[in-house]
């Protein structure tokens, strides 16, 4: 990372392009998906064919996983240390390394420690990423550049899955070779990164305390229920998808590359869409959908429906999930601005506090009665739509839900 002084956002216009403030999140954007998605690809084959795993241990292991999430919070005692640019790039970097080596590990202790690694890079980047999005990019420009950056790792993400695809068969090729290129691939780029851009400061100097206010109740009400009705995506549909219709390596991917490119070609209209209609529209659509597409998911245990539907309820479910960038904006029009990274920090733990619990207890549930696993996420997805319609069609301080219309804002301390 450059150690000339910081550069103000206004000053950084007068950069060539490709060294400005949204050119490194684009990268970022670009980066992260490559070890990620690869590591999410091929999981669970890997799983089940290296070790054993059954729901109970895949939930075990989703669990840890969330365990860093958990302790995002601590991010904000690691910015008295170093810069927010500086953290992100690190841990960008240690997600990349922990992915190259995921596939030397092939056993339950081994994946908990390599998945734990991972982890730690993944969420305390993801931390740290969201707060740098919503102070570098103005507000009335921000659902229209969140959706082109969820585009664009949409993209990424198709591009690694593209070449799973074409190559895992024809080439037999192996876990480790794959998890190794792909986390050499991101470990690579956040390097580039830190010796390419210099530093960017925000107009704003972020607090470093915790920061923890009334009048953000609804954000952190619904960041809760995301954490929670995400897991049993993250965590169940795509095991779903191997465990009762055999999909291999290539199908899963194959299903994945749909999703991305459903993502890129949706997601910057939802991004003119969250901009002109609202965010308590956008979610309110993201909510209702979810719910319906979680009964589904039911249905398939309860009714016998086959493949072709679970796969198109796979792609549905995953292109509503890209509504949830119209959070962020709610959030950052609802925001001092000066809270934005230590709040980042505080959602991220507050999102993943039933993530810790659920992977692990729906687990033993799972191999019992899976329908009533996604039966439990369709009833969260509808406390999450009641909790949408409290949203104002112009959020601002001093009016973030429709039941404080008319209140002062309530200045930062």
């Amino acid at each position: 990372m450059s150690r000339s002084a910081p550069i103000p956002l206004a000053d950084a216009r007068h950069l060539p392009a490709w060294r400005r403030p949204v050119a490194l999140l684009v990268l970022m954007a670009a980066g992260m998906p490559i070890a990620f998605a690869t590591w999410s690809a091929l999981l669970n084959n890997f799983v089940i064919e290296a070790a054993g795993f059954s729901g109970v241990e895949i939930g075990w292991l989703h669990t840890v996983r969330e365990i860093p999430g958990f302790l995002a919070v601590g991010v904000i005692a690691i910015l008295w240390l170093m810069r927010e640019q500086v953290l992100g790039l690190v841990m960008l970097a240690t997600l990349g390394a922990a992915t190259a080596v995921t596939a030397m590990f092939p056993s339950f202790g081994g994946l908990l420690a390599t998945t734990m690694i991972a982890s730690i890079g993944f969420h305390y980047y993801e931390t740290v990423n969201q707060s740098l999005q919503l102070q570098w990019i103005e507000k009335v420009r921000a659902p229209q550049m969140l959706g082109w950056l969820v585009a664009i790792g949409s993209g990424a993400s198709l591009v690694a899955y593209g070449l799973l695809v074409v190559t895992w068969k024809s080439y037999d090729l192996s876990y480790g070779l794959v998890y190794g290129i792909a986390g050499g691939v991101t470990l690579a780029i956040a390097v580039f990164a830190m010796l390419a851009y210099p530093q960017f400061e925000a107009p704003e100097p972020q607090l470093k305390r915790f920061v923890l206010r009334r009048r953000y109740w609804l954000y952190y009400a619904l960041q809760f229920m995301s954490g929670a009705r995400r897991q049993i995506f993250v965590v169940f549909a795509a095991f779903m998808m191997v465990e009762r219709f055999g999909f291999e390596v290539h199908e899963v991917t194959a299903l994945f590359m749909i999703n991305f490119v459903a993502n890129m070609i949706a997601a910057p209209f939802m991004g003119r869409a969250v901009a002109r209609w609202g965010e308590r529209r956008a979610l309110i659509v993201e909510y209702t959908g979810l719910a319906m597409v979680f009964f589904a998911y039911g249905g398939l245990y309860w009714f016998g429906w086959g493949v072709v539907l679970a796969s198109a309820l796979y792609v549905i479910d995953h292109l509503l999930f890209a509504l949830a960038f119209a959070l962020k904006t709610y959030f950052q029009k609802i925001a001092d601005p000066r809270d934005i990274a230590p709040t980042a920090a505080v959602a991220f733990t507050i999102n993943h506090i039933a993530a810790v619990v659920l992977p692990a207890a729906l687990g033993y549930l799972w191999v019992t009665a899976p329908q009533a696993v996604f039966a439990l996420a369709a009833g969260m997805a509808l406390v999450s739509l009641m909790l949408a319609m409290l949203i104002p069609r112009h959020p601002e301080p001093g009016h973030e839900t429709i039941l404080a219309r008319g209140r002062a804002p309530v200045a930062a301390e």
